[in-house]
């Protein structure tokens, strides 16, 4: 009986452990069955015979497959594969200026299909999208946002058109989701909070600086929202970029700057250069043509232009050592996609610049208006890199790069005027069109100690007054809020169109001057946003296989392009006190108190004593001889 217990016990262990522990066929069934799927992801990056968001797709699936077979569970054999809940890609654009500088443009963008508005929705598990930011976004309901920290000024006569423009200093702009009912402190709550995120002076940004476009600024992702009430735009253009608002900027990608593209992100190259600028845009896109799938879009944009002459180099030669004091040795291992672009439009037989190590895969894309081809690097494939497991691409110039063709469009400003009491402010704005005209839409913010006087107004085109098609003005309140002057103005082909209005200079309370009153007071950049013709058909296609940088302004016309131009900022000087004279004033009472009080004090403490007169010397020679006689003393 006893044997017989034994043996059954023995028979129910086995069974039991056979169900927690999986056989040996099955784990190696498992482990050939893995084996295969990354063999197959590694046919399709070698052959590139499926298209990119298969391709994707099937990585996402394999990851997810390994994650769910590592897991020990008795479950795990029922189980299939969810489908990617977020894509991570990176890619880098190199443009040889006719300059002979260089530009350099990272984009690094993250999809993640959830809805934070949606109502009882909670989402408390991040993994490629930053935590902090998806929490802001929660929080304070924000349909986009956008903020950019510059340091220079992007010169487009000699560089073109960026990418991405972005203003001197540091810009911010959010769209707020309509259920919001306190869009101002919603606002002050979030410029706070960003600028513990990102280590900047936002906070910086209150009401009397904040504007409320009602044209300009419209949302580059789902949605054409037209309540302007929800929307905000502030800018700092004296704000400085320095290592600490790089360092949080570089923590929000996946791989943060170990592996991938963003090793090359090194500060003391990066602000060793003429231009440099970062930005995050946060904005819901669509997945597909019809829309039927939504998602959350994170472009974080990087672009710096290296000076050749500030670079300390004598001839013109590039490489991404020289620049970035780095190579490319992998990808990011959770990059879906990870490519560096040469742009090789004007040097097609090699007869400008010679680029090495040479690459067979060659892209085309419309960018601004203009077919431009790039030499592609995928970092995804092995043979990328060459034997010594680095890629270090190397431009090295054989002759003039030329002179480059002029941009479209292009707008500066500068202050007129003399003395310290009115001023006049100049927008000049060229359409370099040979035969278009195109209408453009000028935002200026004005701070509220600027007072302006609409009435002098006037817009000229070739001699000629320009009336403009739509104006709309909000005037300032003292302390309070900014002047905000938007106006479509019809642009007539190759012309020069000049605005022009005047102010005066308000006094300041002494303790609104800031610690150096006399370096001046700075005004935000001009706003100029147009749709110009574009010279090849745009494609509306958003859904299409394009590189990152092609692919941020959603195209609706074949024939027109969507261009944001930014103009410098202006420096104005305002009536300033004489600050050295409260130093001048402690100095001459310390002087006072010092000698009145000190003689003062002097006559009540000093002990007076009555000093006998001395006798003349005759007397005193007497007694000395006297008293070397030993004879009495004369009295």
């Amino acid at each position: 009986m006893a044997a017989h217990r034994s043996g059954l016990s023995l028979v129910c262990i086995l069974f039991f452990s056979s169900l927690a522990h999986p056989s040996n066929c099955d784990t190696l069934e498992k482990a050939n069955d893995n084996k295969a799927e990354k063999l197959s992801i590694s046919e399709v990056n070698t052959n590139g015979g499926v298209a990119g968001e298969d391709l994707n797709e099937r990585q996402w699936l394999s990851t997810d497959v390994e994650v769910d077979k590592s897991d020990g569970s008795k479950n795990s054999e029922t189980l299939t594969p969810a489908p990617a809940k977020d894509q991570f890609q990176e890619e880098l654009v190199i443009r040889p200026l006719h300059s002979g500088d260089i530009y350099a443009s990272f984009q690094f963008r993250t999809l993640w299909d959830t809805d934070f508005l949606r109502e009882g929705q909670k989402v408390s598990h991040y993994r490629l999208f930053p935590k902090s930011l998806g929490q802001v976004l929660s929080k304070f309901s924000v349909r986009e946002l956008h903020i950019s920290f510059t340091q220079g000024f992007w010169r487009t006569m000699q560089w073109g058109q960026p990418f991405i423009p972005s203003p001197p200093g540091a810009e911010l702009w959010v769209w707020f989701h309509d259920t919001v009912s306190d869009v101002d402190g919603n606002w002050k709550e979030l410029t706070n909070v960003l600028s513990g995120i990102f280590c900047a002076s936002l906070n910086f940004i209150d009401l009397t600086n904040t504007v409320q476009p009602s044209a300009s600024f419209k949302p580059l992702g789902l949605g054409n929202a037209t309540d302007h009430r929800f929307l905000r735009y502030a800018t700092l253009p004296r704000e400085i970029v320095c290592t600490e608002n790089l360092t949080p900027w570089k923590k929000l990608l996946p791989c943060g700057s170990k592996a991938g593209l963003a090793v090359l992100l090194k500060s003391e190259k990066l602000f060793h250069s003429s231009f440099h600028s970062q930005a995050v845009h946060i904005r819901p896109v669509c997945q597909d043509e019809r829309c039927t799938s939504k998602a959350w879009e994170l472009r974080q944009t990087l672009n710096v232009v290296f000076d050749l002459y500030t670079s300390g180099q004598g001839k013109k030669e590039w490489s991404l050592f020289k620049m970035f004091s780095r190579t490319l040795t992998e990808a990011c291992p959770l990059a879906s996609s990870s490519k560096v672009y040469v742009d090789i439009t004007d040097n097609p037989e090699g007869e400008l610049f010679e680029l090495s190590p040479a690459t067979p895969l060659l892209s085309q894309a419309v960018v601004l208006g203009d077919r431009r081809t790039y030499s592609v690097f995928d970092l995804s494939r092995a043979e990328t890199f060459g034997q010594l497991r680095s890629l270090n691409l190397l431009l090295r110039w054989k002759g003039d790069s030329g002179d480059m063709l002029r941009p479209l469009l292009h707008a500066e400003r500068y202050v007129a005027g003399f003395g310290l009491q009115t001023g006049e402010i100049h927008t000049v704005i060229y359409n370099n069109h040979p035969y278009r005209a195109f209408p453009v839409l000028l935002m200026d913010s004005v701070p509220w100690y600027l007072q302006l006087y609409i009435h002098t107004l006037t817009v000229t085109s070739k001699s000629r007054d320009n009336k403009p098609s739509y104006i709309q003005y909000q005037p300032a309140k003292d302390r309070h809020r900014p002047h905000l002057l938007e106006m479509l103005i019809q642009l007539p082909p190759h012309s020069m169109t000049e605005v022009t209005v005047q102010f005066e200079r308000a006094l300041l309370k002494w303790t609104e001057y800031t610690p150096d009153p006399n370096h001046g007071f700075y005004v935000g950049s001009s706003v100029v946003s147009a749709l110009v013709p574009s010279m090849v058909a745009m494609s509306t296609n958003f859904t299409q296989d394009q590189p990152l940088f092609s692919s941020f302004v959603p195209v609706k016309e074949e024939s027109s392009y969507f261009v944001r131009v930014y103009t410098e900022p202006l420096l104005v000087n305002l009536p300033t006190p004489d600050f050295s004279m409260p130093y001048n004033v402690i100095c001459l009472t310390c002087t006072v108190v010092a000698v009145g009080y000190g003689s003062f004090y002097n006559l009540l403490t000093r002990t007076f004593q009555v000093d006998e007169p001395s006798p003349p010397l005759s007397k005193r020679l007497a007694n000395l001889i006297r008293r070397m006689r030993g004879v009495p003393l004369l009295a």
